[in-house]
């Protein structure tokens, strides 16, 4: 009998065009859905029949609830090798294998990059104007000799750092695990975490969320920072206290924020990010690309044929 398998999270209507999906035919037949995450009772009624489904980070949340009323389910892949959505514990308990992908390295600092830029130089609102038929509409701001802030100098902060040294910038970090031996090796000044914010012209959040980095940005800190700075955020959104960044924004305290990541996602129609004039948000755009989709799909591909073949790869347990 043919192995049923979800394919979620298709929010684009991409997946099916991405790889050739076809090497799984002698497996299963695959599904594309393309619904946003729902409660649990509608997740039921949606997945209740496949032994596999594949998910993106991060998106549809599969707790220790809802995991027990999939009792068909067998295999859950994801993309990337870490996903906060997933109860892993809940999971082995359960006899639900999960298996994941490597990722397209570049992607994410790329995007980062690119919200850097255009937030510094009001492109969003140039490129508006123009098209409404106006021209010139304000002072767009500069890199070279500005300080960039790294919060969390990881994989991505790092190559986040090497852009801002080829634009000219000045480049500071810190983490509670970061030590100046290892900002030194990549050319990057090791400071404290007040001294991250009260320097930053422009700060750029690269955490992985946890219960340590959750809030870490918080009134406390955003109050450190200059009122010409940008804060930047392509990582988790619950790093950030939403609510206290909204309250600074509205009063002008910070010059602008760049976010691609959210504490609710997809973000609520009426939000303030969507509204605010000193706000560039993005839809958590970050690895939504077309190579790390190829890298995904293909992968994930691959953990279920080995899975099928009895012999799993890549497991997250």
């Amino acid at each position: 009998m043919a192995v049923q398998i979800a394919v979620l999270d298709d929010w684009q209507d991409v997946a099916s065009g991405v790889v050739d999906w076809s090497a799984l035919d002698s497996i299963g037949e695959v599904s594309f859905i393309h619904d946003y995450p729902a409660d649990n009772d509608a997740l039921v009624e949606r997945l209740g029949a496949f032994e596999v489904i594949c998910v993106m980070r991060e998106r549809t949340r599969f707790d220790d609830d809802l995991l027990r009323r999939l009792p068909k389910l067998k295999l859950l892949v994801t993309g990337g090798m870490r996903n906060a959505a997933l109860d892993l514990k809940a999971a082995a308990t359960l006899g639900i294998q999960v298996s994941g992908t490597d990722s397209y390295k570049h992607a994410a600092p790329e995007l980062t990059w690119a919200l850097i830029m255009a937030a510094t130089r009001n492109l969003v609102a140039e490129a508006n104007a123009l098209r409404a038929g106006l021209w010139q509409q304000g002072l767009g701001g500069d890199l070279h000799g500005k300080t960039l802030a790294i919060l969390g100098l990881g994989s991505i902060g790092k190559r986040v750092a090497q852009f801002g040294q080829v634009f000219g910038m000045q480049v500071i970090a810190w983490s509670e695990n970061l030590t100046a031996e290892r900002a030194a090796e990549v050319g990057v000044s090791y400071v404290s975490k007040q001294e991250l914010f009260e320097q930053a012209d422009v700060l750029s959040v690269h955490l992985v969320l946890s219960e340590r980095s959750r809030g870490i940005v918080d009134a406390q800190a955003l109050d450190w920072m200059k009122p010409t700075a940008l804060l930047i955020n392509t990582a988790r959104g619950p790093i950030v206290d939403e609510t206290a960044l909204i309250k600074a924004l509205q009063k002008n305290r910070l010059a602008g924020a760049a976010l691609d990541v959210f504490e609710h996602e997809p973000l609520p129609e009426l939000h303030p990010f969507r509204t605010l004039d000193n706000v560039l948000a993005t839809p958590h755009i970050g690895y939504v690309s077309r190579q790390n989709y190829q890298q995904f799909f293909s992968q994930m591909i691959e953990d279920i044929q080995a899975w099928s073949a009895g012999a799993p790869i890549r497991l997250l347990l």
